[in-house]
């Protein structure tokens, strides 16, 4: 047994354990699945244990991939790492942030995107927009979503070369969650939750989940799958979201209009919000675990965000504070999303270069840097852990 499939089969034993006593799973695609069902490590330790013994004999991917695994582990156990050497761990770049006057440029490039459609900018910004977008019955939504898949796909296998194939099914859930969909699955086979505890339909709506859901993550890890079926790949087969392919899976997803529905401007104009906001909340992010009172997060969130609820924000905070799985995870979010929303304005070439290369491998940040090495840094360029005035209305 190769040291990839020692790793492998370590893992499968975590997710099991996790699954067994009802927490969070540890795997969220398979890209390899077969095999006799796991049997659930004995507890969190052993697999610590195990896993620092592997990664004494690892390099490249695998190496990357234990030292993720090793510090998320770590934080269940108890540990807490500062802030960027946990995200540097885990999702393979650095929590720098990003400075004010950057986030002010993006926050005027939503206002003017909103604007456009004669929406103005404060506390019923999102709700006028949602009304642009046009609502969408609940039990529409799984047909719109397919059927804005089978529009949409011809044009991703375009710029990604990808010609894996894919199932999807889609499901309800209610959960009382930050998430609003999730995708999950093996091999060929994706799964779509819709989350009907914290999500509102819409037309528009439909066409960014296909894209975001379906044909970002869905096709992307079946194109893993299909290459991992034929080749023996470098790197380890399980996708999670602790892990440093996550900058590239969250957000290319998210930014994925910007390069196949650029002149659909509702859509676009969702797309610029969901970056301005993202980036304010890497900045709460940092300012969260840097000792900054949560009520000071709380009214600044407010402030930039007048449309989120107290309900929304406490939740963003307590996720990215507290929570050790979604204290490196939602740090991916921003970072990930600033550099695709610039690499959408990249030479053809490059773009083409990464797209290819994106449904290819589960790329690092490190591997994307490398890319194109005229991006941004991920992760911002560097900004000081505090709240000031946000960006004039």
């Amino acid at each position: 047994m190769s040291l990839r499939d020692d790793i492998e089969s370590v893992l499968r034993g975590w997710n099991a354990l996790e699954v067994k006593r009802g927490a969070s799973p540890i795997i969220d695609f398979d890209c390899h699945p077969g095999g006799p069902e796991p049997e659930p490590a004995p507890d969190r330790l052993a697999v610590y244990r195990r896993l620092a013994e592997l990664r004494r004999e690892a390099t490249g991917p695998l190496a990357a991939r234990l030292d993720a695994d090793l510090a998320y582990l770590g934080a269940l156990l108890g540990e807490r790492p500062v802030l960027n050497d946990y995200v540097r761990a885990t999702q393979g770049c650095d929590a720098a942030g990003w400075p004010d006057e950057y986030i002010a440029e993006r926050f005027e490039q939503a206002r003017a995107a909103s604007a456009d459609l004669g929406i103005a900018w404060g506390p019923g910004t999102d709700r006028e927009l949602r009304r642009a977008e046009g609502p969408l019955d609940i039990g529409d939504a799984p047909d719109a979503i397919r059927q804005a898949a089978d529009e949409l796909e011809p044009a991703i296998r375009q710029a990604t070369g990808s010609t894996a194939p894919y199932t999807l099914a889609i499901e309800t859930a209610e959960v009382d969650a930050y998430w609003a969909y999730w995708l999950d699955g093996a091999g060929r086979n994706v799964r779509l939750r819709l989350n009907l505890f914290n999500v509102e339909f819409t037309r528009v709506g439909a066409r960014r989940f296909a894209l975001h859901e379906v044909l970002g993550h869905g096709l992307q890890s079946a194109g893993y799958a299909a290459r991992a079926a034929t080749e023996d790949v470098p790197w380890v087969r399980l996708l999670s979201i602790h892990a440093p392919h996550q900058v590239l899976l969250e957000r290319l997803a998210q930014a994925w209009p910007l390069f196949v529905l650029p002149d659909d401007k509702v859509l676009i104009a969702r797309v610029r919000l969901a970056h301005c906001t993202q980036l304010v909340l890497g900045q709460v992010h940092r300012a969260v675990n840097a000792g900054i009172p949560a009520a000071e997060c709380a009214d600044h969130l407010r402030a930039c965000v007048p449309w989120w609820s107290d309900k929304a924000i406490a939740g963003y905070l307590t996720d990215r504070g507290a929570d050790p799985a979604h204290r490196t995870y939602m740090w991916a979010y921003p970072a990930g999303f600033d550099w695709f929303a610039a690499l959408a304005d990249a030479d053809a070439g490059i773009v083409r270069e990464v797209l290819h290369a994106a449904y290819r491998d589960p790329l690092t940040p490190t591997d994307l840097a490398r890319l194109w090495p005229d991006g941004p840094p991920i992760g911002g360029p560097g900004s000081p852990a505090r709240l000031r005035k946000p960006p004039a209305a």
